[in-house]
């Protein structure tokens, strides 16, 4: 039976799977895509983002796959702070990663990065392939969640780690009733001000809270065969960080 998340589509009014809307929102938005996140989360997200990687830094992952990297964001920060040998960004989205690919020349890290076209459901990469496996914010897009994990499993070598970081429901009140408001009325408003895109940032609300969350996606993570799984709340729950090791 799908995880609630699965069932929850950008665009209920147009046919197609949950990975065919979710390739053609994110073209759709990617030339907006950074500023958006960033002005959404009032810049709070880089934090984020550093305190995940930093989490990875201690077991010095040579070779990195970034899984849904989008404009690559979190690749670069990667690059810049873990100093890999190697690290690919993938997505399904060729607008978000043609935007990551200028960022990436602009940074002069055109030798540690490369991005390439995935279906995250059935990787091309060989099994034990790299010994760190990240995801910032796009786990909760997958058409299949246990699959896109499963196979972000099998490309890890033994031993190897995966870093998911993740948008989630603060759990206690006040917070949860506030981040209610703020993600169901101000956010949609300002993503159709400056991504001029009306579903996007209604879907977003919608599939975190759809996402299985903490002991839930420990569980889920358990199951899969991943083990020494942490993970850690971040700014009263609104985002959470996930490690665990193969």
């Amino acid at each position: 039976m799908p995880y609630e998340q699965e069932t929850v589509k950008p665009y209920y009014d147009k046919s197609g799977s949950k990975s065919e809307q979710v390739e053609e929102m994110f073209n759709d938005i990617a030339p907006t895509y950074d500023l958006l996140n960033h002005t959404l989360s009032l810049g709070i997200d880089k934090g984020w983002r550093r305190k995940a990687i930093d989490a990875l830094g201690q077991f010095k992952p040579q070779h990195i796959l970034d899984i849904a990297t989008g404009t690559g964001d979190f690749a670069i920060l990667s690059a810049k702070r873990l100093k890999p040998h190697k690290l690919i960004g993938a997505d399904i989205s060729e607008g978000m990663m043609e935007v990551g690919r200028r960022k990436v020349a602009e940074e002069g890290l055109q030798n540690i990065i490369r991005f390439q076209r995935e279906d995250c459901m059935k990787l091309s990469f060989a099994e034990g392939t790299f010994d760190a496996v990240t995801s910032a914010y796009g786990v909760r897009n997958f058409q299949d969640l246990e699959a896109g994990l499963r196979e972000m499993y099998r490309v890890l070598c033994e031993g190897g780690h995966l870093l998911i970081v993740e948008l989630t429901t603060p759990p206690r009140f006040p917070m949860r009733q506030l981040f209610w408001l703020y993600s169901h009325v101000v956010m949609p408003v300002i993503g159709m001000l400056i991504s001029h895109n009306d579903k996007a940032y209604t879907y977003l609300p919608a599939s975190m809270k759809a996402f299985p969350q903490a002991d839930m996606m420990e569980q889920i993570l358990t199951e899969i065969g991943f083990h020494s799984i942490q993970w850690k709340r971040f700014t009263f729950g609104l985002s959470t960080m996930y490690l665990c090791e193969k």
